[in-house]
């Protein structure tokens, strides 16, 4: 559904009906709701970049909900990007409320009810990509979910231009769309809602949370190293092991937990792209810290329900595109 708009030849009423249809089949499951609108009109735009699907939506005022129904028959495992390039929006998940202006963004996740509330005409980008894409632990994804973030700050002057050349581009991405060019969207977003992150640790936090994040970068830039343990992330900052363990627990982690689940992220990610098709998938393994093909096997499978080579057979699919 690359193009779709409200057709003219209708009654304002029809228009909508066919937009609920519209709304209803090009992200996850949702329900639009109608607002005393005399006559209505929208349009959506829609590219697949890789695993991210690139959408812009025009539209009459309106609502979107996505409810614990649409979860019970669609247990999707995206996240979505919105960034305001006209009008207002506001977005409701997790008993937050963040409105959107031009030039702001947010992040929410498929897994909870939300909804969108358009007082207004309106423009916006949405991005949808698997969760597994996003480089930001769970702890800090729920941190960010319905916040609003300027991208008048921090990194937003360097995401912003790129994520509305996105936005003019829409219909010619389909020709240029590619894994690695998919990966460093979500990179630039997840770069910036990680430093959203630290912004609030810094406003919040005694230094215990500052701590934690260092050394979750220190274990994230290592995540290739086989051999780093628990013992080698103490004595690089200068803390015990018993200490270390207990800072990550408060965060819900464990050291071997939190490397598992982020090496076999990055695999995912290296098995579903195409310029990496010539690549063993041992090697993928070996290259994020699983020198055993066998015991990456059995840890891939019990995180993803399939094996690596299935993975990797079944594309975009594995990564829910």
């Amino acid at each position: 559904m690359p193009s779709m708009t409200t057709p003219s030849d209708d009654t304002s009423a029809g228009r909508f009906e066919f937009w609920r249809d519209v709304v209803g089949q090009s992200f996850v499951p949702l329900e639009a709701l109608p607002r005393e609108v005399p006559d209505f009109r929208a349009s959506l735009h829609t590219a697949q970049l890789g695993a991210v699907q690139v959408s812009v939506v025009a539209a009459d005022p309106h609502g979107v909900a996505h409810t614990r129904r649409h979860i019970a028959s669609d247990p999707a495992d995206f996240v979505k990007v919105s960034l305001q390039l006209a009008g207002q929006c506001m977005l409701t998940q997790a008993d937050r409320q963040a409105l959107l202006k031009p030039g702001e963004l947010a992040i929410y996740d498929t897994r909870h009810p939300y909804t969108l509330d358009f007082d207004q005409r309106y423009r916006t980008l949405v991005l949808m990509f698997p969760r597994v894409m996003l480089r930001l632990p769970e702890r800090d994804l729920t941190r960010v979910i319905a916040t609003t973030v300027s991208c008048s700050d921090g990194l937003g002057p360097v995401v912003h231009p790129f994520l509305r050349g996105l936005a003019g581009q829409v219909r010619q991405l389909d020709a240029l769309g590619t894994q690695r060019l998919a990966d460093s969207v979500v990179d630039l977003v997840g770069a910036m809602l990680s430093e959203r992150c630290a912004v609030q640790v810094a406003q919040q936090d005694d230094g215990r949370e500052l701590l934690a994040r260092r050394i979750l970068t220190y274990m994230e830039q290592r995540l290739s190293d086989p051999g780093l343990g628990p013992d080698r992330i103490a004595a690089a900052h200068h803390i015990s092991r018993r200490f270390l363990y207990k800072l990550l627990a408060e965060r819900g982690y464990t050291v071997s937990g939190w490397l598992r689940e982020r090496r076999l992220a990055e695999c995912l990610r290296d098995l579903a792209d195409p310029a990496l098709a010539h690549m063993p998938v041992a090697t993928v393994g070996s290259r994020w810290g699983f020198p055993d093909p066998a015991h990456f096997s059995h840890a891939f499978r019990s995180a993803y329900g399939m094996s690596p080579s299935e993975a990797r057979g079944a594309g975009r699919t594995a990564l829910g595109a």
